[in-house]
C-alpha cells in the first residue's frame, strides 16, 4: 500500500533520485512565496491565467521519453492545482479565511483520482501542499492568529504592519505557542516517516510538508521583526 492508501505503482528510485525529486518539491512550495504572492495582488487574473501554462507544459512534458523530463512534467501538472487554488483565493477571497482550505481543495477527487495511475506523483504533490495549508490554518486558528486575518488585510500599511506583529506576539503566549510547537514537532516526525518509505511520492510529500513548515516559521520571524515584508501584506 502507498503514501494514500492507493496501490504503488512501479516509480524508478533511479528515475525520480532520491534528492531531486524532494528538491523540486520544496522549490515548487517555496516559489509562490516570492512569485505568485506579489503577481497576484497586481495581477490575479493574469496569474490564474498563467496555470494553463503550467498545466500544457506539464502535459506536454510528461509524454517525453525521458524518465527526467516525464517526471519533472508529472510534478509541474500537481503544481498547476496548487497555483490555481492559491491564485483564486488569494486574487479575489483573501478577506474570507475560512473559504481558504475549501478554495484551495478544488482538485481534491482529481488529485485522488490521478494516485492510481501515472498521475500519481501530482496528486502526491497536490495532496502535501493540501495537508501542509490544512495545518497552517488550524494552527492560526487555535492560536488567535485567524480572528486578526480580515483587520491585517483591510488596514492601510503601516496599521496592517502594526497589527500583524500584534498577532505574532499572540503566537508567543504560552498555549499559542505550545500548540505551535507540538503541531511543528507532530509534522516534523510525520516528514520524517514519509522520507525514509521507498515510496519516491512519499519523500516527495515530506519535503512538500517540511517546505510549507520552514515558510510558516519564516512567515512568523518577518511578523515578529519586519511585519512590512510579510507576504500577507
Amino acid at each position: 500500500m502507498t503514501a494514500w492508501g492507493t496501490p504503488a505503482l512501479a516509480i524508478e528510485p533511479q528515475a525520480a533520485g532520491l534528492w531531486g525529486l524532494p528538491v523540486a518539491g520544496a522549490l515548487l512550495v517555496a516559489l509562490p512565496v516570492f512569485l505568485q504572492a506579489p503577481w497576484v495582488r497586481l495581477a490575479p487574473f493574469s496569474a490564474a491565467l498563467f496555470t494553463a501554462a503550467l498545466l500544457l507544459a506539464g502535459v506536454v512534458m510528461a509524454q517525453r521519453r525521458s524518465a527526467a523530463w516525464s517526471t519533472a512534467g508529472v510534478l509541474l501538472v500537481g503544481f498547476s492545482g496548487s497555483w490555481l487554488g492559491g491564485c483564486l483565493f488569494w486574487g479575489w477571497f483573501r478577506l474570507h479565511p475560512l473559504w481558504h482550505l475549501p478554495i484551495e481543495a478544488f482538485a481534491l477527487p482529481l488529485a485522488v483520482a490521478g494516485l492510481g495511475g501515472r498521475w500519481r506523483l501530482a496528486g502526491s504533490f497536490y495532496l502535501a501542499s493540501l495537508a501542509g495549508t490544512a495545518c497552517t490554518d488550524a494552527v492560526m486558528a487555535l492560536t488567535g492568529v485567524m480572528q486578526r486575518w480580515t483587520l491585517v488585510l483591510e488596514a492601510p500599511l503601516d496599521q496592517a504592519a502594526q497589527e500583524l506583529q500584534r498577532a505574532a506576539l499572540g503566537v508567543l503566549a504560552p498555549l499559542p505557542l505550545l500548540a505551535t510547537i507540538s503541531a511543528a514537532a507532530l509534522l516534523i516526525l510525520q516528514c520524517r516517516r514519509f522520507w525514509h518509505h521507498p515510496d519516491p511520492a512519499w519523500r516527495l510529500a515530506a519535503s512538500a510538508i517540511a517546505t510549507t513548515l520552514a515558510v510558516d516559521g519564516l512567515f512568523l520571524a518577518a511578523a515578529l521583526w519586519a511585519p512590512q515584508l510579510s507576504g500577507l501584506i
